[in-house]
């Protein structure tokens, strides 16, 4: 330890702390306006200076460490002056139209001047007529760049690239003046920019600000915390809220995005629940006309009861089906697998986990006995030697989580990228395996192959914590370096060096995605990736284990919940006996002990027509689901079809009964998020219309059903979740709102949450190893349709399009559909970048705009799931993985056209 005084105070601080740093932790403020912990500490401002014995000069608080016996002084007479005349300097070159600049108000040299009395500058500073002939920088839709307001701080650089990590801003010069290169001007597009807003988040000026700032003052508004709407990442923010509509969201420093908000995040939360189109009545189908009526909330709740009622008699429980929605929060999705299993008397509950993880969640319960993350974000992006990311482009579909990633590679730590694209971080990777589709299982026997024949492996965590080595060893045996780099169209030596890097590092995850549960065979790759985990000791450890980012706000916590046609809440089995018990006594029912259909087992039943009944609250399977005709054609069977949902959606239009209901911003609850961390959404505000919270509408249908729901708040509720499920046994809204990050399972009223699982040993006592042998995709190219399609997420858009569609500057940074090619596939069919492209599959034909490019292999494309004017799943493929009934949307056969 140091010791030190501090304005007389004897102080003690830890080497290496500076004097800024040991200031605030003694409560002794020290003015700043460049520096920003853990972003910038450049000293440029010099507003922080302090005096110290045995110094001459004044020293920068924020890079002078602390020494033995230094005596220091912040605050003097020759303190304060000199800091007047600094801000008096800052002022000569600046813009000081403040009242109607959007940072008046939460300016911070503004707050400065105020605190020191400095209301102008005595003379103009030499950089005003360069910076009066620099361009104001507007055409982002959301970002400007005022270079007259600009006091070249830096931390708009600084986050950019230090924390953001994508560099779009950049340090230049103009003479002997050092200029912003903001990435804000006409050409934004084609910019590295990815309109996250992080820089403007951090200036202490108005020099960066979001356009829409100019629409309040900070004494006009309210904040209210929440959770993002969008993927599973978790990111806090504040909902910014001026006479009842939300006009702007600031990032919040939550757990797993630390401060840190991506383009959606930041612009896209808040335009949906104010859209002019959201359904705002109850609507009610004349099938004579197929036309909708407005209905009162009493005849539809009882027009729809009296309809499942009728079915149940006529054809049996089983004939009813319910869908619970990923968006909404865990209080909702509780209520609508209660309602089906209590009131239809089935087991047919599903969410949309079931078309993009429920291989995660079958796969990692078979071999670890918890089909969950197994670390946090934070654990696995930060002070880890190597990443093993496999079939995940985090900069797209989870941008928080790629900037993490992007942090910890400019940080030193080893990447591996394994993806059949050239997305965003495999030009970081140290090593890109770039596999054909759907050779995931493949590529993950080749590295244990490797693994084990080099002794690679920790033979100790072996023999203690795995079963099935010998199995294991046996099959992957086979798969040799060459045979794979053949199945996989990979290098072989590539492959090896990837195995050696993975399994040699002390701390290194797998982390993956969609490209590995989207496959027919995708519980078996998801049990592949667990396999090389655990052969290596990687299970149970910081800056480990095996990682699946979900990719909806709360699918792990729809999955938590029971929306599961196997499992009520906690993973706990229908079919057995005991649990079934538990939940007749607490919910004072019989129920089904058969377990129910999985959702994509639904569809091809209501066309044989066993299921005849189906309320979906908040999915919209038309656009959503694969083979699209087979969607409309269960649609069309059904004899009653309940949605419920913020907008007419596709899958709505086929509706009899549509029931409006709330957006995460006008309700309480909770959502969990990809690492199991349960967190609050909270309401900020109440809008005009008569639509009711999921959880109201459910309890009221769930009483003219005949079960007597009493009436909870979402409090209530969680208690109520909390009863039943053991890993949320201790999970409360009072925990929450005191503060405590809770991630399950959390099996106590004190207990702290788990952050790392199985630290203990597996769940299941040993970590299974199962043997998985290589299949190929359900339907390959051949002669008439020669190219492999994929699918997937681009940053600017969520899911199927109902929420971002809606932010008018989403749209302009990316607002049609396209598809990508290999440069040597268009040029031998003549097609440039912005052609009209024919897609056709065995299932039908679209259309969509030509990217050419060497982001996909030679004979593979790829496309976004979102846009309407491309429907991509008008022509994937149904076909289902054997253990999670996954849709396989990342392989199948298409054949392409100049339009």
């Amino acid at each position: 330890m140091i010791s030190f005084s501090m304005n007389g105070s004897r102080c003690q601080a830890e080497e290496g702390t500076t004097i800024l740093e040991a200031a605030r932790a003694r409560g002794i403020v020290i003015p700043t306006l460049c520096y920003l912990k853990g972003v910038s500490d450049i000293g440029s401002c010099r507003m922080c200076m302090v005096e110290a014995n045995g110094f001459d000069m004044l020293l920068p608080a924020c890079r002078t460490k602390v020494a033995e016996g230094m005596e220091i002084t912040t605050e003097s007479e020759k303190l304060t002056d000199y800091r007047k005349n600094m801000l008096k300097l800052i002022l000569s070159n600046h813009n000081q139209d403040c009242m109607s600049c959007p940072a008046n108000g939460t300016c911070e040299l503004q707050k400065l001047c105020n605190e020191y009395g400095v209301e102008r500058a005595e003379h103009k500073g030499n950089r005003v007529k360069i910076e009066t002939k620099l361009p104001l920088l507007d055409d982002n839709p959301y970002i400007s760049y005022d270079p007259s307001k600009c006091i070249h701080c830096q931390r708009c650089i600084n986050v950019c690239h230090r924390i953001a990590c994508n560099g779009a801003i950049k340090s230049g010069r103009l003479g002997n003046f050092h200029i912003v290169e903001a990435p804000f001007g006409k050409n934004y597009k084609e910019t590295e920019c990815e309109s996250c807003g992080n820089c403007a988040s951090v200036c202490p000026t108005g020099a960066i600000v979001l356009k829409r700032e100019k629409n309040y003052r900070e004494w006009e508004v309210k904040k209210v915390r929440t959770t993002c709407p969008h993927c599973a990442t978790g990111c806090q923010f504040d909902l910014v809220v001026k006479n009842g509509r939300i006009v702007n969201v600031e990032s919040a420093d939550g757990p797993a995005n630390h401060r840190r908000l991506c383009v959606k995040g930041r612009n896209g939360s808040f335009d949906f629940v104010h859209a002019e189109d959201r359904l705002k009545k109850p609507l009610i189908k004349d099938r004579s006309t197929g036309t909708f009526r407005e209905a009162t909330w009493e005849e539809a709740i009882s027009y729809t009861a009296k309809r499942f009622l009728e079915i149940r008699e006529k054809y049996g429980c089983d004939s009813l089906a319910g869908f619970a929605c990923s968006r909404s929060s865990n209080e909702d999705v509780y209520m609508v697998q209660k309602m089906v299993r209590t009131c239809f008397g089935t087991n047919t509950t599903d969410n949309c986990a079931r078309v993009c993880h429920s291989a995660s969640v079958a796969g990692l319960a078979k071999t670890l006995g918890s089909g969950a993350m197994t670390n946090p974000i934070y654990d696995i992006t930060h002070d880890v030697d190597a990443i093993l990311l496999v079939g995940s482009n985090p900069e797209e579909a989870h941008p928080v989580i790629g900037m993490q990633i992007r942090k910890a590679v400019k940080n030193g730590t080893k990447l591996i990228v394994v993806d059949p694209r050239n997305i965003g971080l495999s030009g970081q990777a140290d090593i890109h395996l770039k596999l054909r589709p759907g050779t995931n299982v493949a590529f993950a026997n080749g590295m244990m192959h490797v693994m084990i024949e080099e002794d690679l492996i920790d033979h100790e965590y072996i023999e203690k914590y795995v079963e099935g080595f010998e199995e294991l060893k046996k099959l992957v045996a086979e798969y040799t370096p060459e045979r794979v780099g053949e199945i996989c169209h990979i290098d072989p030596d590539m492959l090896r060096e990837a195995a050696r890097m993975y399994a040699c590092a002390k701390k290194a995850p797998i982390i993956y995605c969609l490209g590995v549960t989207e496959h027919s065979t995708g519980t078996e790759g998801v049990m592949s990736l667990s396999n090389m985990a655990a052969i290596c000791g990687k299970i149970g450890r910081s800056g480990c284990g095996v990682n699946p980012l979900r990719g909806q706000n709360n699918v792990q916590g729809a999955c938590d919940m029971g929306a599961m046609s196997t499992d009520y809440p906690g993973y706990q089995k229908v079919d057995n006996e005991a649990v079934r018990k538990k939940f007749e006594k607490a919910w004072g029912v019989p129920l089904n002990p058969k377990p129910g259909l999985r959702a994509t087992e639904v569809f091809p039943a209501a066309i044989e027509g066993k299921i005849k009944g189906l309320y979906i609250c908040g999915e919209d399977p038309v656009v959503s689901d694969p083979d699209t005709h087979h969607i409309l054609k269960a649609m069309e069977s059904l004899e009653f079809l309940v949605v419920q949902d913020l907008f007419m959606t596709k899958t709505a239009e086929y509706a009899d009964v549509i029931l409006p209901a709330k957006s995460f911003a006008e309700k309480e609850g909770t959502f969990t998020n990809t690492e199991r961390r349960v967190q609050r959404i909270r309401k900020a505000v109440t809008l005009d219309g008569e639509m009711r919270p999921d959880t109201d509408i459910l309890i009221d249908l769930m009483n003219a059903m005949g079960y007597p729901q009493p009436y909870l708040t979402p409090a209530q509720i969680m208690d109520e979740i909390a009863e039943l499920t053991p890993s949320y046994h201790g999970i409360s809204y009072e925990r929450l709102d005191a503060g405590e990050d809770l991630q399950w399972p959390c099996p106590e009223k004190d207990h702290p949450g788990t952050p790392i699982m199985h630290a203990a040993g597996p769940v299941r006592g040993k970590v299974l190893l199962y043997p998985a042998e290589f299949k190929e995709a359900q339907e390959l190219p051949d002669e008439e349709y020669p190219f492999i399609l994929m699918t997937g997420r681009i940053l600017y858009h969520y899911n199927a399009f109902s929420q971002t569609s809606r932010s008018p500057g989403l749209m302009d940074l990316s607002g049609e559909g396209f598809i990508e090619l290999n440069f040597r596939d268009a040029g031998r069919m003549g097609i440039r970048s912005g052609d009209t492209v024919r897609v056709s599959s065995r299932r039908g034909t679209i259309t969509a705009r030509a990217r050419v490019g060497r982001k996909v292999s030679a004979g593979e494309t790829w496309m976004p799931f979102h846009f309407p004017d491309s429907p991509v799943n008008m022509i994937t493929n149904a076909a289902l993985d054997e253990f999670a009934r996954i849709p396989e949307y990342k392989v199948c056969a298409v054949k392409l056209e100049k339009a």
